[in-house]
C-alpha cells in the first residue's frame, strides 16, 4: 500500500529505531511510549486491521506473537508484558496496518484491561 505509515516504516522509507526484523515482521520503539519498553511488532505484509485476517494469515498471527515473546524476552521483560491490539476506530487503532504494541517495565498504573 503506497500511503500506508507502517508499509513505509517496513520498506526503510521514512527512519525507525529496530527492534528486529526477518522476511514476515518488522519490529521497531514507539515513537510515543507508554511504558519504559514500548515497540511495534507488524508484518510487513499489509493488512489494514486483525478483523481483515484470514485462516491464511494464521501462520503470520502465531508467527509476530512469537517474536513479541521472544523480543520482550531479550527486551528484559521477565516480570511480564503487555500486548495490545487495536482495532479499528471504536478499538482506538489510529494507523490502519495490524500492529501489535508490546510495552513492559511498567508495574503500576497500567489502564484497567
Amino acid at each position: 500500500m503506497n500511503d500506508c505509515l507502517f508499509c513505509k516504516i517496513a520498506a526503510g522509507q521514512i527512519p525507525s529505531k529496530t527492534v528486529y526484523e526477518d522476511e514476515q515482521v518488522y519490529a521497531f520503539y514507539d515513537i510515543d511510549p507508554q511504558a519504559p519498553t514500548h515497540f511495534l511488532v507488524i508484518p510487513k505484509k499489509h493488512v489494514s486491521c486483525l478483523d481483515e485476517c484470514t485462516e491464511e494469515d494464521e501462520a503470520l498471527l502465531g508467527h509476530m506473537l512469537l517474536t513479541a515473546m521472544k523480543l520482550a524476552a531479550e527486551q528484559g521483560l521477565e516480570n511480564g508484558y503487555r500486548i495490545v491490539i487495536n482495532t479499528g476506530d471504536d478499538g482506538g487503532q489510529t494507523v490502519k496496518h495490524l500492529h501489535m504494541h508490546v510495552m513492559g517495565k511498567r508495574s503500576m498504573n497500567w489502564p484497567p484491561g
